[in-house]
C-alpha cells in the first residue's frame, strides 16, 4: 500500500522511469478513453518537456514585473510603513512562499501533470475539484483586478488624448464614470479575444512586455529622484510606527498577505513545471528569479511612492493614477500602453492558464481551455474588482490576507500527501482512471476534505469570532499547519481512506 508510506512498489508495466527521476506512460490508450481525460490535462511526454532554467526565470520575471506587485509595496507604504519596513516584509514573505512553491513544483516535473490532476492523488478523482475550484475562484478575482487595472490605463489614455473624455458618456454609477466602465469592458473584452484567437500573438508580446515595464518603472524612479531632490529625502520619509509594539500588529497580517500574493502559484506551479527538462533547472530558475525580481521591482515602487508624499503631499499607491497626473499626453500614452501590454501578458499567464485547467478538470469532456477562460472572465466581473482596489488596506488586508487561509489549507494537504504519506510515489495512469487507485470513496478522499475544511475554519474564524482574530492575521500559516497535521493524523487513523 504505497499511500500508507510502506515499502516502495515496483513501477507499473505501463510506466517508464527515467534515470533523472522523471516518469511517463508507455501507452496512453487507457487514459484517453477515460472521462477524466482531455488533451489539456494529459501528462506531458518526456520528449516534450523542454523548459530550462532560463524559461522559469523568465516566467517569474514576466509575472512579477506587473502593476499589482508595484501596488503591493506602495500599499504597505500607504498603510504607514517606512521604506525598509516595507522591503523587509516583501522579501521575507517571498522567501517563505518559495518553499511550498518548490515542494509542489516537484510532482509537475516528475510526472508531467498539471495541478488539478496532481490534486487527485490527495483529494480523489472527484474530490480534486474542491481545491481546483477554490484556486480557480481566486484566479477569477485576480483576473478581474488585472482587467480593472488595464481598464484604468485605457481610461487614462482617453483623459490625456480626448478633451472632455471623463464626462463624455455621462456620470456613470458606483462612483465611476461611464467612460471608466467602458474602458474596463474594452480591456476585459481584449483579454477574452486573446484567449479565443490570439494566444500566439501574446507569446510574442510577452518576450518584450516585462523589460518594457521595467524601463517605464525605471523612468518613474528617475523622475521621483529628480523631483524629490535626490535619494536622501526619499529614504528619510518616516513611517507612522515609532515602536516595535506599534509595528507588529500591522507587520504580521502584511507578511501573511505577501505570502498570499503568490500562494496561488504555490499550488498550481505544476501547470508550468510539467514542461521542465529537469528538477534542478526548474528549481534554480525559480530560486534565482522570484525573490530577487519581487524585491527589485518592489523597491522601485517604494521609492516612487515616497516621492509622491514629498511632491503631492499624499502617498499615491496606484501607478496608473500617478502617471495620470502628468501633463504630457505623449508620456501618458506611452506609459499606459506599456501598462496595458504588461497587464495583458500577466493576466493570461497567471490568471487564465490555471482556472481554465481547473474548470476543465471539473467537466473534462465539456469544458475546454477557451471555455474555461470565458468562465474565468465572467466570474472576474462578478467579484467586483473595483471594490477590491478601492484602497490599499482593502487590497492587502481583505483580499490577499483573506484568501491566503484557504490556499494555505490546500497547500498543507498537498505537501503532506505527496512528501509524507506517499513519499513522492504516485501511480501516473491511475490519476486519469475513474475506477483507479485514487477513486477512494466515490471519488473523494475524506481525510483530505476534512483537513482542508478544518484549516479554513480556523484560518477564517477570526472574521466572525472576535476571539479568533489573531488567527486570521496568520491565516496562511494557520491554514497550512492545521491542514498538514490533521491530514497526516487522519490518514494514519483511517488507513482505509488511503488504500490503493
Amino acid at each position: 500500500m504505497p499511500g500508507g508510506g510502506g515499502a516502495r512498489r515496483l513501477p507499473p508495466v505501463n510506466e517508464t522511469h527515467h534515470a533523472d527521476g522523471r516518469v511517463e506512460l508507455v501507452d496512453t490508450k487507457a487514459i484517453e478513453a477515460s472521462p477524466l481525460y482531455n488533451h489539456d490535462l494529459a501528462p506531458v511526454p518526456v520528449a516534450e518537456r523542454k523548459w530550462t532554467t532560463y524559461n522559469y526565470a523568465a516566467l517569474w520575471i514576466s509575472m512579477a514585473h506587473c502593476i499589482p506587485t508595484y501596488m503591493l509595496a506602495a500599499g504597505l507604504m500607504a498603510t504607514g510603513m517606512n521604506w525598509w519596513q516595507a522591503l523587509i516584509t516583501i522579501l521575507l514573505g517571498n522567501t517563505i512562499v518559495l518553499a511550498p512553491i518548490l515542494l509542489n513544483s516537484h510532482p509537475g516535473t516528475k510526472y508531467g501533470i498539471p495541478f488539478p490532476v496532481f490534486a487527485r492523488a490527495a483529494y480523489g478523482t472527484f474530490g480534486s475539484n474542491l481545491p481546483a475550484l477554490m484556486r480557480a475562484l481566486v484566479a477569477c478575482g485576480w483576473f478581474g483586478i488585472q482587467a480593472w487595472i488595464g481598464g484604468e490605463a485605457l481610461h487614462t489614455v482617453g483623459l490625456a488624448l480626448i478633451p472632455g473624455w471623463a464626462d463624455l458618456l455621462g456620470p456613470g454609477f458606483a462612483g465611476h464614470t461611464t467612460t471608466e466602465w467602458l474602458s474596463f469592458l474594452l480591456f476585459w473584452g481584449l483579454n477574452i479575444w486573446i484567449i479565443y484567437e490570439g494566444m500566439d500573438v501574446l507569446r510574442v508580446v510577452e518576450n518584450w512586455a516585462a523589460p518594457f515595464v521595467l524601463v517605464m518603472t525605471g523612468a518613474l524612479v528617475w523622475w521621483a529622484v529628480q523631483e524629490a531632490k535626490g535619494l536622501g529625502p526619499l529614504l528619510a520619509q518616516p513611517g507612522k510606527f515609532h515602536s516595535f509594539g506599534e509595528f507588529l500588529p500591522v507587520f504580521i497580517p502584511s507578511l501573511t498577505a505577501m505570502i498570499g500574493y503568490w500562494a496561488t502559484l504555490s499550488l498550481n506551479m505544476p501547470d508550468f513545471t510539467r514542461f521542465g527538462r529537469s528538477q534542478r533547472e526548474q528549481m534554480v530558475g525559480q530560486v534565482v528569479a522570484l525573490p530577487t525580481t519581487m524585491f527589485v521591482f518592489a523597491a522601485m515602487g517604494v521609492l516612487i511612492t515616497s516621492a509622491t508624499v514629498i511632491i503631492y503631499g499624499e502617498a499615491i499607491w496606484d501607478p496608473v493614477k500617478l502617471v495620470g497626473r502628468f501633463t504630457s499626453p505623449v508620456v501618458v500614452a506611452i506609459s499606459m500602453f506599456t501598462a496595458v501590454v504588461a497587464t495583458l501578458s500577466v493576466n493570461i499567464a497567471a490568471n487564465v492558464v490555471s482556472p481554465a485547467n481547473d474548470f476543465a478538470n471539473a467537466f473534462p469532456r465539456y469544458i475546454s481551455f477557451k471555455t474555461g477562460g470565458l468562465i474565468t472572465g465572467l466570474l472576474g466581473i462578478l467579484m467586483q474588482p473595483w471594490k477590491l482596489l478601492a484602497d490599499a488596506s482593502g487590497y492587502i488586508f481583505n483580499w490577499l490576507l483573506g484568501y491566503s487561509g484557504g490556499l494555505g489549507s490546500i497547500a498543507g494537504v498537498l505537501i503532506a500527501d505527496y512528501w509524507i504519506v506517499r513519499k513522492t510515489d504516485l501511480r501516473l495512469e491511475d490519476l486519469y482512471l475513474k475506477d483507479g487507485a485514487y477513486r477512494y470513496k466515490s471519488g473523494w478522499n475524506i481525510p483530505a476534505t476534512v483537513a482542508t475544511l478544518l484549516g479554513c475554519a480556523l484560518a477564517w474564524g477570526g472574521m466572525v469570532v472576535p476571539a479568533l482574530k489573531p488567527l486570521y492575521d496568520y491565516a496562511w500559516f494557520v491554514g497550512f499547519a492545521v491542514a498538514f497535521v490533521s491530514y497526516v493524523a487522519l490518514m494514519r487513523v483511517a488507513p482505509g481512506g488511503a488504500r490503493e
